[in-house]
């Protein structure tokens, strides 16, 4: 390693090790670079997941942010996509332990963020479908687009995500029911979809590479009340799927 490339790494590391034996990180001027650091990395964290700091307030999401930031720092310098590890930090963070809700919170602002910027790619639509023959149909092995994700908790938080993306109050009346949801992308627009279990097992088959007649049986045999008629033609129309 050159002398330079090993004081850049010495350099990087002292920012988050208030310990560090490297030399200029004794000096006073260097905490400047540190806070700047710091602010750079929790602005990053709190714009990359909105839903989690309407929930908490401002100071109670940096607070905690600025812990995780201090166990993990950014490896990317896109700091757009910062944040993969943070909703299971919130997930151990003991002071939101009243807040069961908040990691599944966190978890889908981060599909929101990578749905975003995830590579392009041509949506597979129902016409492509329609012009195949039986045979063909059913083996055919439906790729998931590169912006697609599926998501399901335990919890409502699709429905508390919504309303704190919006920056509104959660209903009083909300059903404490596990909840599904199917994120896509349009162009530049996210979208998080309403989904139910049966839709995102059809989404996992196939990102397992299953072909559309072994994913279809085998969410039928899970989910015998399911519509995967309706299932597959509502997903093909969100454009959850790519030509291969």
């Amino acid at each position: 390693m050159s002398g330079l490339a090993s004081f850049q790494r010495d350099f990087a590391g002292a920012l988050f090790d208030e310990t560090s034996l490297f030399g200029p990180a004794g000096r006073p001027a260097f905490a400047i670079y540190r806070n700047t650091v710091m602010r750079a990395c929790l602005d990053a964290l709190e714009a990359n997941f909105p839903a989690v700091a309407c929930l908490v307030g401002r100071d109670w999401f940096r607070a905690a942010a600025a812990v995780h930031v201090a166990d993990e720092p950014p490896r990317d310098a896109r700091l757009a996509t910062y944040g993969e590890a943070f909703p299971a930090f919130l997930a151990g963070f003991e002071p939101a332990a009243a807040l069961p809700y908040l990691a599944d919170v966190a978890r889908l602002d981060r599909l929101w963020s990578e749905s975003l910027h995830a590579a392009d790619a041509t949506a597979l639509g129902t016409r492509h479908l329609a012009s195949l023959a039986p045979q063909a149909l059913a083996g055919m092995r439906p790729r998931l687009h590169p912006a697609t994700r599926g998501f399901a908790s335990a919890l409502p938080a699709r429905t508390i995500w919504q309303a704190s993306r919006q920056g509104e109050p959660v209903d009083d009346a909300l059903a404490w029911d596990p909840e599904y949801a199917v994120v896509v992308r349009v162009g530049h627009d996210v979208r998080v979809l309403p989904a139910g279990a049966a839709d995102i097992a059809l989404l996992e088959a196939c990102e397992a590479g299953a072909t559309l007649g072994e994913a279809t049986l085998a969410v039928a045999e899970a989910h015998p009340d399911a519509r995967i008629d309706l299932i597959l033609s509502g997903l093909l129309q969100s454009g959850a799927f790519a030509t291969s």
